[in-house]
């Protein structure tokens, strides 16, 4: 008892002398400050006592720093409301001592609490604010450095949680580069963390696993217990996903004790939605619907949004397995009620605004800095070259010139463009397909065949999301495009109940992840191959797509079909009343000109149509062939 007593005291008078050293040194910098605070990460008591004796010397770098790590104690027991006030106090401060390294990290957190709370817009502008700060201030420090990756990861984070892929990819590559360069393994974890979050994403199970991994091991040897339990809910999904239930419970299972001790809402919603929904595929309803409400629960708690809506998904499909269809319903509806909340119109608008306004506004800073450079070298020379000022009054002339006539060009292209992929937009959706894919929703319910009613539902309901989700974007990768196209030749093949035969063939040698077209140029030719090949086409019906390299190094997709054939097609065609002329392979031939054109690549694309025959030269099919330049690389 005398021992612990001195130790008790001891441990008192240390700290003590500590906080008397902390005051007393009054030390300005970033580093040795984040350096002395890591010892009291999470202790709060101690955290508040260093903040009220920075407040009462008037030790502003102190204050400023102690309100940042009191804020993220608060955070990391996920309350939000008290951990923005005091980074907002933080941020205060750090504006009126004007250090950049202060403000910069305060602006992170404030971002990071918000994303927590999927507060899209106020998260982006706090991150963005950061990162604009950090760059223009033209530091090569490593806390300047790392405060830049934050804010690359954070707002990767966030185009990630708005489905935007690509983006974040981006943003998870940059900050990744730069842990590598300051050799922060924390970083470097969380990075590759993130990234196999895009390939999840994307369906690319193998690679999201890979990451994963690459993740686990650096946090494995920072011995961080937190980047374990992330790394395993992780891993988890993946392997749910892949219809290993057993082996993802093993792994979440003992993941929920670490989110408790951590005493993190964030977490422990996660790892409670992993563990119900690992015991769905088990079949284990009852304790799966336990754990869903749990997390339920503490999302509804702490505003957990995007939490809530997956809880709400797979407890939705809880009650649809017990046969118990009105509940299914109604949570299938709040899944979308609150998933709508983070993924709407307007906030998917708001990211584009921002990144324009982002990009103008530090294309704008550049253009200042460079005429105020030029301004100088034109004082100087008018000083000594006073004979020079006529040529280079009719040069900047000429180069005004041609720069508004290059833009009226520029502006012109992308007018065309813009007017194609609006065409586009409207025939991509073909109405007889939608009425006839919901006519045949509507038999099926008429059957009172519901499975097979919500299994084609959710085929097309599926289908309909990723094309209006890859409609937004410029490019997709072939993988991407393949995908698409294999869910969209699942759904036409249900109505032929099931009487087409297809196969997608991609060769080793090509790695779709890496090459980029333009979204759904593929949809033309293959629902010709269907509708006008093989729809009228008696017995066995085939339709196969071949993706290779060919000798120089061009993409080659080959679409064949074993359908009646063009000239056949197209005399049953000509004896119809009403004849609709497509304008779906036209679009598409005009939508890759401009692709191309855009990307500055002056290699032509190929696109060819070849009638197949039998040995006795009756006709066989239809042959596309579609070559195409390679964007991104081959293998």
């Amino acid at each position: 008892m005398v021992a612990f007593l001195l130790f008790v005291c001891f441990s008192v008078q240390s700290q003590q002398e500590s906080t008397n050293d902390f005051i007393e040194k009054r030390d300005t910098s970033f580093v040795n400050l984040k350096e002395f605070f890591k010892n009291y990460r999470r202790d709060t008591v101690q955290l508040k006592k260093l903040l009220n004796v920075s407040l009462k010397a008037d030790y502003d770098e102190g204050a400023s720093y102690a309100y940042d790590m009191l804020g993220i104690a608060y955070r990391n027991k996920s309350n939000y409301k008290r951990a923005i006030q005091l980074h907002n106090k933080a941020l205060e401060i750090s504006r009126k001592i004007l250090n950049v390294d202060f403000k910069v990290s305060s602006l992170n957190m404030l971002g990071v609490a918000y994303r927590r709370m999927d507060e899209i817009r106020p998260a982006l502008e706090y991150h963005k604010s950061a990162l604009e700060i950090a760059e223009s201030s033209g530091k090569k420090t490593e806390t300047n450095l790392r405060n830049i990756a934050v804010s690359y990861n954070s707002i990767g984070n966030l185009y990630l949680t708005l489905r935007q892929g690509n983006l974040a990819a981006e943003q998870f590559q940059k900050a990744l580069s730069i842990e590598k360069q300051v050799d922060n393994k924390l970083g470097i974890a969380i990075n590759y963390q993130n990234l196999g979050g895009i390939f999840e994403d994307r369906n690319l199970l193998d690679s999201a696993l890979a990451n994963y991994r690459k993740s686990l091991k650096y946090n494995e040897a920072i011995n961080s217990n937190l980047g374990r339990m992330i790394c395993n809910n992780s891993i988890a999904q993946v392997l749910l996903e892949q219809q290993k239930p057993t082996e993802a419970l093993n792994l979440v299972l003992p993941s929920m004790k670490i989110a408790e001790e951590f005493e993190d809402s964030f977490y422990i919603a996660w790892t409670s939605k992993n563990i119900g929904w690992a015991y769905l595929e088990l079949g284990k309803l009852a304790a799966s619907k336990t754990y869903l409400q749990r997390c339920i629960t503490v999302a509804t708690k702490n505003n957990l949004r995007s939490y809530l809506a997956e809880a709400y998904k797979y407890l939705s499909l809880v009650y649809e397995k017990q046969g118990d269809y009105k509940n299914a319903l109604l949570y299938d509806r709040k899944k979308s009620e609150y998933e709508e909340q983070y993924l709407n119109e307007e906030n998917q608008q708001y990211v584009a605004d921002l990144i324009l306004k982002y990009d103008s506004e530090k294309k704008k800073s550049q253009i200042e800095l460079l005429e105020k450079e030029n301004e100088l070298v034109n004082v100087k020379l008018s000083q000594n070259r006073k004979l020079l000022i006529l040529p280079l009054v009719l040069g900047l002339l000429t180069a005004v010139t041609l720069y508004v006539l290059y833009r009226q060009y520029k502006i012109s292209n992308e007018r065309q463009l813009l007017e194609v992929e609006q065409k586009m937009m409207r025939s991509q959706m073909n109405p007889h397909f939608i009425f006839n894919s919901l006519n045949s929703i509507k038999l099926y319910i008429i059957k009172n065949e519901k499975d097979k009613a919500v299994y084609y539902l959710n085929k097309f309901s599926k289908l309909i999301r990723t094309i209006l989700a890859n409609s937004k974007e410029k490019e997709i990768t072939l993988a991407d495009e393949l995908a698409t196209m294999k869910l969209y030749l699942n759904i036409e093949n249900i109505r032929f109940s099931n009487k087409i035969n297809y196969s997608i063939n991609v060769d080793e040698r090509i790695n779709p992840d890496s090459i980029k077209i333009p979204s759904l140029i593929l949809q033309p030719f293959i629902e010709n191959a269907i509708w006008h090949g093989l729809s009228l086409k008696e017995g066995e019906k085939n339709l196969d797509i071949h993706v290779y390299a060919s000798n120089d190094d061009r993409v080659v997709i080959k679409i064949i079909d074993n359908g009646i054939g063009r000239k056949r097609s197209g005399e049953i065609k000509a004896r119809k009343t009403l004849n609709q002329a497509s304008v779906g392979i036209e679009l598409t031939t005009e939508r890759l000109k401009n692709f191309f054109k855009e990307k500055g690549i002056k290699s032509s694309y190929e696109i060819r149509f070849e009638d197949l025959y039998d040995p006795e030269n009756n006709p066989a099919g239809t042959e596309v062939t579609l070559e195409i330049p390679v964007v991104g690389y081959i293998n």
